[in-house]
């Protein structure tokens, strides 16, 4: 049996022990390392003023205004100085009006402002038979002029011509929608002048109003698949080329644009075609229209044209 001695003893030499090594201690967990955030690709884009130049380059820039100021300081000019842009194209080619779109390989011509010229137009008919579009930037101007129409009867006047004011008004920084409806309310049998500036022309594009001709520095570029799309609010995205559906739709409401209100925009287009796949019925598609589109004031008429042609290009697409 232990005596009270040898139980103190043990106890003392157990103080003595040395205390048992520490456990290693377990490495933190390493914390997931983030994702590297994509890179945005460097794009850049050749382009020429359509009359003549050298080739420039441009990157930077979001929207359209951005886009001219770019290409003005690539050439040492001002940005008001450009009318509109063409894409691939030197010539005054309505089909190849830069939009909202630029395609990854495109080439870009800007048309600069050459002279000006004063026209008398005495309205005797309610329409003068003018499609107007803007260029985003402050300019309206002429992009379709109809067969036998007033406007087709002066000669003077030709596609690309910018509007630069009517009855001496200016109407520089007026959107297309509301140059063509003070163009409309202009009262009939009474003259008006407008102040019109054509596009600066080369040599052997000088006298004609319709005609294409050969030009050495016509780029022969073909589009990728993917487009740099110019929002005016936000910044520049790159997409996917538009689908069969989206260029016929938008084709049949630019087409609608033209016949209610006297203008064309591929751009307005798309975006009431991109609002149509939000919604489920034409009283939500023209409360989504009145929210991103108000300033329009589209009359109710139109939006209920506009959604059945949606329809239609879906139904025809498949």
């Amino acid at each position: 049996m232990e005596t009270t001695a040898a139980r103190e003893a043990r106890g003392a030499e157990a103080q003595r022990l040395p205390a048992p090594p520490p456990s290693p201690a377990e490495p933190p967990a390493a914390s997931p390392t983030p994702a590297a955030p994509r890179a945005r690709p460097r794009l850049v884009f050749r382009t020429q003023l359509a009359h003549g130049s050298p080739t420039g380059k441009i990157e930077g820039f979001t929207n359209v205004r951005e886009l001219y100021a770019k290409i003005a300081e690539a050439f040492g000019i001002a940005p008001t100085e450009i009318l509109f842009c063409t894409l691939n194209s030197h010539k005054v080619d309505m089909q190849k009006l830069l939009g909202g779109q630029i395609g990854l390989e495109d080439f870009i011509f800007a048309h600069v402002r050459g002279e000006t010229k004063e026209v008398e137009v005495t309205k005797t008919e309610d329409a003068l038979g003018l499609t107007i579009t803007d260029n985003g930037a402050g300019y309206a101007f002429i992009k379709r002029i109809k067969e036998g129409s007033i406007i087709n009867r002066i000669e003077a006047v030709c596609v690309g011509d910018s509007i630069e004011a009517i009855n001496d008004h200016s109407i520089v920084g007026c959107r297309h929608y509301e140059v063509a409806k003070m163009l409309r309310e202009l009262p009939k049998s009474q003259p008006f002048t407008l102040r019109l500036v054509q596009p600066k022309r080369a040599f052997d594009m000088i006298g004609q109003r319709s005609r294409s001709s050969k030009y050495p520095m016509e780029a022969k570029v073909s589009s990728g698949r993917e487009t740099l799309r110019l929002r005016s609010g936000g910044a520049a995205t790159v997409e996917e080329v538009p689908s069969e559906f989206e260029e016929e739709a938008s084709r049949r409401v630019d087409d609608l644009l033209e016949s209610y209100m006297g203008i064309r925009d591929p751009e307005l287009a798309s975006t009431m075609v991109e609002t149509s796949k939000k919604t489920v019925s034409v009283q939500e598609f023209a409360c989504h229209l009145d929210s991103v589109l108000g300033e329009f004031a589209f009359p109710d008429e139109f939006v209920v044209e506009v959604w059945a042609a949606i329809g239609e290009a879906r139904e025809a697409c498949g």
